[in-house]
C-alpha cells in the first residue's frame, strides 16, 4: 500500500519509518525541508516539500494511489483541511488527523475524518487508523483460552447500534475507545466513525469474530 503522510515531526517520521519497514511505501511532506533529517539517511520513501493540503503537492506525493493519509503536522486546521482533500477530493479511503485541541475533534469526527485527541496520543494509535487490520489482543487468561481485543469493523456497522453488533457476531463488547476516551456500552450506544471496539471473547471463536465484524449487519 502507497501511504501519504503531511509532517515530519518526532510522530510523521516515526509513522514513516515504521510503515516503511513494514513493506508499505511512504511519501512525506513538509513545509520545512530539514525536517526530513529524521527520517533517516536510510529512508527510501519520497520526501515532498510543500504545504500538505495543496493538491499539486499531494498528487507529487502519490495521493492518487494512496490507500491511506495522515495528517499529523503542528497545526490541526491544516491537519483537518488536508484531510478532507485527502476525503473528499481524492477519495483515500483510510485517513486520519492529528488534533491537539479536544473540543475541535468531536466536529470533525462527525465530519468523517477519525482524529486522535488524547493528550498522551501516540504513532501506534494512528496506525491502527491507517491500518485496520485484525484483532489486536490486550489480555488473556493464563490458559489463553480467554481473551480481551480490540477488533476492527467494517464501515457498514457506523451508525448502528452496538447492541446490533454484539447480537450479530456473538460476542460481548467490553468498551469503546472514541476520541481518547473510554465508553462502556449502553443499550443506546451507536457507533461512530473512528470508534475502536474492545470484545471480551473465547481465543477459540476470534476468526469468527473477525468474520461478522468485517461483514456489515445488511450481510447478517
Amino acid at each position: 500500500m502507497h501511504i501519504v503522510i503531511m509532517g515530519c515531526g518526532r510522530v510523521g517520521s516515526t509513522l514513516a519509518r515504521t510503515l516503511e519497514k513494514q513493506g508499505h511505501s511512504v511519501a512525506v511532506v513538509d513545509q520545512d525541508p530539514t525536517a526530513f533529517r529524521r527520517l533517516g539517511s536510510d529512508f527510501a520513501g519520497k520526501r515532498v516539500t510543500g504545504v500538505g493540503f495543496d493538491q499539486d503537492t499531494l498528487r507529487e506525493a502519490g495521493i492518487e494511489e494512496a490507500g491511506a493519509f495522515a495528517a499529523v503536522s503542528s497545526g490541526d486546521n491544516s491537519n483537518i483541511i488536508a484531510a478532507r482533500v485527502a476525503r473528499e477530493n481524492f477519495g483515500v479511503e483510510n485517513v486520519a488527523a492529528r488534533i491537539y485541541d479536544p473540543r475541535r475533534a468531536e466536529v470533525y469526527q462527525r465530519l468523517g475524518i477519525p482524529t486522535v485527541a488524547t493528550v498522551r496520543w501516540t504513532a501506534d494509535q494512528m496506525l491502527r487508523r491507517l491500518l485496520p487490520s485484525g484483532a489486536e489482543p490486550h489480555w488473556q487468561d493464563p490458559s489463553g483460552a480467554v481473551q480481551l481485543a480490540e477488533v476492527p469493523f467494517a464501515s457498514g456497522w457506523i451508525g448502528h447500534r452496538v447492541t446490533k453488533l454484539e447480537q450479530d457476531a456473538d460476542v460481548r463488547v467490553a468498551f469503546v475507545t472514541r476520541l481518547g476516551q473510554g465508553i462502556l456500552p449502553t443499550a443506546d450506544l451507536v457507533l461512530q466513525e473512528g470508534d475502536l471496539v474492545h470484545v471480551m471473547l473465547r481465543t477459540a471463536d476470534l476468526e469468527a469474530v473477525e468474520a461478522a465484524f468485517a461483514k456489515g449487519p445488511e450481510e447478517h
